[in-house]
């Protein structure tokens, strides 16, 4: 039986019950996940890329079959460089779908035999984003059932 490695890429700016969700889902399907933490400076996230890191690590350390790593390179060539095939994303809404279902296509067009699976969280989860997890920090808005409980101080004691 083959090995089934994926990469679930995202900015995880921060880490999401919504994502934890997604990978919960994935670590039924597939042998390993590998949650890639994208530099993405365009987006100019809120936190650091290694404090996103570290939050992800400490969200996923129940999950044997998770492992964190940062990626500064195209899907496609972290794709070949960790010999894996498939692709894991989260979909919440028909946005999300015509967005991802691009990305798909066009990661697909760079590299044939690479597959992107679409995971829909669970109910409760599907309205959560970094986004709004984002948008709720500044007033000190309630977060505390929107990110995983292992990382809530880091986002409430973020500089």
């Amino acid at each position: 039986m083959e090995f089934k490695r994926a990469i679930y890429p995202g900015t995880f700016d921060p880490i999401t019950n919504g994502h934890l969700d997604i990978i919960k889902r994935a670590s039924v399907i597939f042998d390993e996940i590998i949650v890639a933490v994208a530099q993405n400076k365009a987006k100019k996230p809120m936190f650091s890329l290694e404090k996103r890191i570290e939050m992800v690590k400490k969200a996923t350390k129940g999950f044997s079959k998770v492992k964190v790593i940062a990626f500064y390179s195209l899907l496609v060539d972290l794709s070949n460089e960790l010999n894996a095939n498939i692709i894991i994303r989260g979909l919440r809404a028909v946005s999300d779908f015509e967005y991802e279902l691009q990305m798909g296509y066009a990661n697909a067009s760079l590299k044939k035999d690479l597959e992107t699976v679409y995971l829909m969280p669970s109910l409760e989860n599907a309205f959560i984003s970094s986004s709004i997890v984002r948008s709720l920090l500044p007033f000190n808005g309630k977060v505390s059932h929107l990110v995983p409980e292992a990382i809530l101080d880091d986002i409430q004691n973020r500089d």
